[in-house]
């Protein structure tokens, strides 16, 4: 689950960027208005949280942009210190889905996007599934065969892409893409890695290798 970070706040970013990566999110963060454009533009991401106050032009503006000129549907939480009704109104009618006020709590912030993401994904509760496999994605322990397993924060990402579209083959870049930020080293083995220790867990049944494109968990017959 890739996520782009607007934010110009060194601490906050910093903080924001390991947090968010220790729960298997995949974090590119830009400082400034110019190079989110840049990202947005060459990249897709699940969900973007945007500062208001950034040095080289307003939040609002490139969140107006995002919507009416690039049309992008990714949701977007805005996090800010302009705790105002009307900053909040002004942020919600330029096409924010959710506001949330700093300074705040890394565990409302992830509870906020694991929510928006469910929204995203028509999903009704914190559950992905298909057949046996069950991934909460509040606890991120996975369910199989009445058995709990938890896992890294690189499995958890895996099996997150994996089981949010059943039957879709994921290339190895694809899940590079999907799992690592700009910031972080990937092995060329990485993905296979992953991949080995899930099955090691799991049983090599559960992830099906489809030679030369890469692995897909089977859909559910009654999905």
């Amino acid at each position: 689950m890739k996520i782009l970070l607007v934010e110009d706040d060194q601490m906050i970013g910093e903080s924001l960027e390991q947090s968010l990566g220790r729960d298997g999110y995949a974090v590119n963060w830009c400082k400034n208005a110019k190079a989110a454009e840049v990202s947005l533009r060459s990249e897709s991401y699940s969900l973007i949280l945007l500062d208001l106050g950034l040095p080289d032009r307003s939040g609002i503006e490139l969140l107006r942009d995002m919507r009416r000129t690039w049309k992008l549907s990714a949701p977007v939480l805005i996090l800010t210190a302009r705790d105002s009704i009307q900053d909040r109104v002004t942020g919600l009618n330029a096409g924010a889905d959710d506001y949330l006020i700093k300074p705040f709590a890394l565990a409302e912030l992830e509870a906020r996007i694991r929510a928006l993401l469910r929204r995203a994904t028509g999903q009704a509760d914190t559950e992905l599934s298909s057949g046996d496999l069950r991934l909460n994605t509040a606890t991120k322990v996975l369910h199989y065969h009445g058995q709990e397993f938890t896992l890294s924060a690189r499995e958890y990402a895996v099996m997150y892409a994996l089981l949010e579209t059943p039957g879709k083959v994921w290339s190895r870049t694809q899940l590079e893409e999907r799992i690592y930020g700009w910031q972080e080293e990937v092995e060329s083995n990485a993905v296979e890695f992953h991949i080995h220790q899930l099955r090691k867990k799991l049983g090599p049944e559960t992830i099906v290798n489809i030679r030369g494109m890469g692995y897909r968990v089977k859909k559910a017959e009654n999905s």
